[in-house]
């Protein structure tokens, strides 16, 4: 099968007319009719009906026009890709992120790679959903413990975790063996309800049975509750570091088993294209021990 005849067959196909397709994209009025003829011939079926001004589709011609056109753009998308693995990163680059990675540092790393990679259009879109990178046109997703997906890779780049704090003034109730009683807290509202908060800490192991007084939307907006003494609070270390550091929260210890993985996701159904590439490394760079003081640090400068 002629790949160039189907290709100017869609061109004539998407435009109306072969005149319209000439004028559109400069390619021979002549060479166009004689493709599309020749594709009839070798189909053995009539693609087009011809009236005096235009073109229409018959109904074999519309079948293999839904059908190729995907098809073409997918044999265009593999050569830019294999083209670009050697040429500077340029065009669009769209990535989805969640939203308390992005409050924290996102700004930060999208200045840094627009200055490195001028020639990239950087698009981030924030938010927590489960993307479908293909289907929704996404180069790049930065998850925090992404579920297992066989259609995607990846390289996760930073490590957390979940401590609980409060205000250095905040009470802390009576210690009762393993138990710490009922301490006032702040949740999000998401948050599942009725459970304990085991924690780690020199003294051993204590849970805690949080009593909520506050549930609020963000992370941060939980973060700023906590630092007015309204209770305590389970959040991620990156979060709170420099707060610990300069005295305006303390932490009671680490939540067990909140160990945090945050990933950057792209298509394995895609070549690595050059500007995906400098993205992930430009991560790597920015976060070279995938440590959460890292992400603190970027916080507080």
């Amino acid at each position: 099968m002629d790949l160039l005849a189907i290709a100017d067959f869609n061109l004539v196909a998407s435009h109306g007319g072969v005149g319209r397709a000439s004028r559109a994209t400069g390619r021979p009025k002549a060479t166009l009719s004689r493709r599309v003829v020749e594709l009839e011939e070798s189909l053995g079926v009539r693609l087009f009906e011809r009236g005096k001004r235009d073109l229409r589709l018959t109904e074999e011609g519309r079948a293999l026009h839904e059908r190729t056109t995907v098809l073409l753009s997918e044999i265009a998308q593999v050569t830019e890709d294999i083209a670009s693995r050697t040429a500077r990163p340029r065009g669009r680059l769209r990535v989805s992120a969640s939203t308390l990675f992005s409050s924290l540092a996102m700004g930060r790393i999208a200045a840094g790679f627009a200055a490195a990679y001028p020639e990239v259009q950087l698009e981030v879109v924030i938010e927590d959903r489960s993307v479908d990178l293909v289907e929704e046109g996404y180069d790049l997703a930065i998850r925090i413990n992404p579920r297992p997906d066989e259609t995607l890779v990846g390289k996760r780049f930073l490590r957390d975790e979940l401590l609980m704090v409060a205000a250095p003034d905040f009470p802390r109730p009576p210690r009762k063996g393993k138990g710490a009683g009922l301490v006032r807290a702040v949740t999000l509202d998401t948050l599942h309800r009725g459970f304990n908060w085991q924690i780690e800490n020199r003294a051993g192991s204590l849970t805690f049975t949080p009593e909520v007084v506050l549930r609020l939307g963000l992370l941060t907006v939980v973060r700023d509750a906590v630092v007015d003494g309204v209770g305590a609070a389970l959040l991620p270390h990156s979060l709170v570091a420099g707060d610990i550091a300069e005295g305006r929260l303390v932490s009671w210890g680490r939540v067990s088993g909140s160990n945090t993985e945050i990933w950057v996701l792209y298509s394995s159904r895609r070549l690595l294209s050059s500007k995906i590439a400098a993205f992930v490394a430009h991560l790597g760079k920015v976060f070279p021990k995938g440590s959460p003081d890292e992400l603190a640090a970027m916080r507080r400068a």
